[in-house]
C-alpha cells in the first residue's frame, strides 16, 4: 500500500507540470515576454519536472513497468480536476467518459497485479 501511495503522489507531483505551463502560457498571453510570472512558472514547470524525474525512478524500482506506466495514466484524471479547480473549465460529457475508461483500465491492471 505504501508504494502505491508513493506510485500515486509522484503522479500528483507531475500533474502539477501541466498546471505551471498553462498559467506560463496564460501570462505569456497577457504581457508577453515581459511578465515576470511567466519566468516563474517557466522556472516552476521545470523544477517540478526534475523533482518528479528523480522521485519515479526511485518509485519504479518497487513495481514491474506494466503496473507502474498503467498508474501514470492518473494523470489524466489529476490534469481534469486542475482544470475545473484552478483554470474553471468546463467538462464535456466525452472528457468524463474519457476519465471513466482510463479508471476502469487501471482497475483493471490493479486487479491482475
Amino acid at each position: 500500500m505504501k508504494n502505491y501511495l508513493l506510485l500515486h503522489l509522484n503522479i500528483l507531483l507531475f500533474s502539477f507540470t501541466g498546471v505551471f505551463s498553462k498559467a506560463a502560457s496564460v501570462q505569456f498571453n497577457r504581457h508577453g515576454l515581459s511578465g515576470i510570472l511567466l519566468y516563474v512558472f517557466v522556472f516552476l514547470m521545470f523544477l517540478n519536472c526534475l523533482i518528479y524525474a528523480l522521485a519515479w525512478q526511485k518509485v519504479i524500482k518497487r513495481f514491474d513497468l506494466n503496473v507502474a506506466y498503467a498508474n501514470k495514466t492518473v494523470y489524466l484524471i489529476w490534469s481534469q480536476i486542475w482544470a475545473v479547480v484552478i483554470f474553471h473549465e468546463n467538462l464535456s460529457p466525452q472528457n468524463i467518459v474519457g476519465l471513466l475508461v482510463v479508471f476502469v483500465g487501471v482497475m483493471v491492471v490493479q486487479r491482475y497485479e
